[in-house]
């Protein structure tokens, strides 16, 4: 991933570059091997690079052939290949950046271009073939990537555009996160929809989309996921697992460690042939870009976070161990949290409480992983929307209202836990990749009967004819419960742990520090005038007032505030006011 920044409409883009500059700084932390800037007729494109595919080549913008059409890409195109297969010889590429088939397919397609595109990615277009000049921003289908639009009362046809609000909060009056899966279009100032997969009709309070009724298929969940961690190990520098020991992150893990071991092996096989076809005659010289991973790390490295003797580091170390991975393992103390929550806030540019909790352990580890020369990371982001793992899902009173819920928090995972894993990440250069969010998995897993994903705990657990639990996730548990090639995934007491959110299992400590520090420094007279200070999104606990109280000072404009979205429990399913997973009823009666 990248970071960009783009204004267009603007009347004098010459005197604007230094500015242009200077905004696209703030975004460095986010693409620090290289910035390139274009001046057009009416718009400047500021690009800040972190090299992972094409690292030699592809440098942005990108021009295109005729130099008519230029490009400012935030993402990676794991399909990118196979676009360049489809669209001929005659179509000549510049560089070897996945990000370059944007150029033709939009030649070929038009904005309707970002069907065709398989990746997470934020890009801004600016075609200076037409009259006036054209600019065309998107953003991938969950919003994987980040992407804010804003606007200047002080200059009416002006628009800007960037990876965070940071690098525009000083330019506009007015601005939005851009809504993913949507395309916008200059030529009639439209923003529409351009993903639409059969799961998501209805908006957000009505949901009327169609439940579906499939039934699951655990070998498709195992193949198509498969397949998503695979198409995600495009690089061309060392990269890495984050694990934390859960399910999620431990199946991302097992398969990650199968297919490098896999690719390692295939590498060796090709050098070997080379080397002696180059002893018997002249052979074809390999690329860098044409390479999966580098030779460098054969064997996936593993990075784990918490505080001492935390649920999940021993949960991962036990995972590392029968995976077979080079392991990290990172300790942190409640105050090194604290002390860096206002450094989160300014990373992540919200109030939420739950991703500010969870945000930092991701953070501090992600400092420590860039530290070792890792960019690229998998993560487990998505399952529990997907498969509605979180606790508080086992109160669901229907398939039906199981069905909406997922949907609904799949539809808002840009507001939080992408957003999260986005930018705790790249504040330190290191690209998080999601597998759970592919968008071949999503059309599998969301199609799935709901019946089929719903749960009980406690007394009421029903057991499978093999013994195993009707647990939260229990198809994508039962999906992976098997011996390919005589050895498991998993083993069984990680691929049936019960679910821990990353804030609680990093160290219960962890959220109680957070609480008791926010009890020391908000006094009961400021917090009882919290709605006078704040009449939306009103705090609720001294916790949440001392984040907001933190992103306020940071970011003090309404237009900032705006941008952000709390996350509120569900209370008609018995969710405490407190987001964590142990304020559910049925946390600690699992595990009796």
């Amino acid at each position: 991933m990248c970071g960009i920044f783009a204004v267009h409409g603007t009347d004098n883009p010459a005197a604007y570059r230094t500015r242009a500059i200077a905004c696209s700084k703030k975004l460095r932390h986010r693409g620090p091997d290289w910035s390139g800037c274009y001046v057009g007729k009416n718009s400047v494109l500021v690009h800040e690079r972190l090299a992972i595919v094409g690292v030699d080549t592809g440098a942005q913008p990108l021009i295109g052939m005729d130099r008519k059409v230029i490009l400012a890409v935030n993402g990676e195109i794991y399909n990118h290949l196979g676009i360049r297969s489809g669209l001929g010889p005659e179509v000549k590429f510049k560089t070897h950046s996945d990000c370059e088939v944007i150029i033709p397919l939009y030649g070929k397609h038009d904005r309707e271009l970002c069907k065709h595109l398989d990746g997470m990615f934020s890009f801004v277009l600016l075609d200076e073939s037409v009259t006036p000049p054209r600019i065309i921003a998107a953003r991938d289908p969950i919003g994987i990537t980040t992407l804010y639009q804003g606007w200047s009362f002080k200059k009416p046809g002006v628009v800007y555009f960037a990876s965070e609000l940071k690098a525009i909060i000083e330019e506009c009056d007015s601005i939005i996160s851009f809504p993913p899966g949507h395309v916008y279009d200059s030529r009639d100032n439209s923003t529409i929809r351009y993903f639409q997969p059969s799961w998501w009709n209805g908006d957000l309070e009505t949901l009327e989309a169609d439940i579906p009724t499939k039934p699951v298929d655990l070998n498709l969940i195992r193949t198509t996921l498969e397949a998503a961690v695979r198409k995600r190990l495009m690089s061309e520098v060392p990269y890495g697992v984050l694990l934390s020991g859960g399910l999620d992150s431990s199946l991302i893990a097992s398969i990650a460690a199968r297919e490098t071991e896999r690719i390692a092996r295939a590498q060796m096989e090709t050098r070997q042939r080379k080397l002696q076809e180059s002893i018997s005659g002249p052979t074809t010289p390999v690329f860098a870009s044409e390479e999966t991973t580098i030779a460098a790390w054969p064997q996936l490295h593993s990075f784990s976070i918490g505080l001492e003797n935390s649920p999940d580091l021993l949960a991962a170390r036990k995972a590392a161990h029968f995976l077979g991975t080079v392991h990290h393992e990172y300790v942190f103390t409640v105050q090194e949290g604290l002390d860096a929550i206002p450094e989160v806030i300014y990373h992540l540019e919200t109030y939420d409480v739950t991703t500010v909790r969870a945000s930092t352990p991701m953070y501090l580890l992600s400092r420590k992983i860039k530290a070792m020369g890792v960019k690229m990371v998998l993560s487990g982001e998505g399952s529990d929307e997907i498969f509605g793992g979180y606790l508080y899902f086992h109160a669901a009173p229907d398939p039906i209202s199981f069905h909406q819920e997922c949907v609904r928090r799949v539809k808002n995972l840009h507001t939080a836990d992408c957003l999260r894993a986005n930018k705790s990440t790249m504040a330190w250069g290191l690209e998080a990749r999601v597998p759970f969010l592919d968008k071949q998995f999503l059309e599998v897993a969301m199609d799935i009967d709901p019946k089929e994903k719903m749960f009980s705990k406690g007394q009421d657990q029903e057991t499978d004819e093999d013994g195993c639990p009707k647990m939260e996730k229990y198809i994508l548990r039962k999906a992976f419960d098997c011996v390919p090639n005589g050895k498991p995934y998993l083993p069984r007491s990680i691929l049936w742990r019960q679910k821990e959110q990353f804030s609680d299992g990093v160290g219960y400590s962890w959220i109680d520090g957070i609480k008791d520090h926010a009890a020391a420094v908000v006094s009961d007279e400021v917090f009882e005038k919290r709605a006078k200070r704040w009449p939306g999104s009103t705090p609720d606990t001294k916790e949440a007032y001392f984040i907001r109280e933190i992103f306020e000072s940071l970011f003090p404009s309404e237009a900032a505030a705006k941008t952000a979205i709390r996350w509120v429990p569900r209370g008609d399913w018995g969710c405490a006011s407190d987001p964590s997973g142990r304020s559910v009823s049925i946390h600690n009666a699992a595990y009796e």
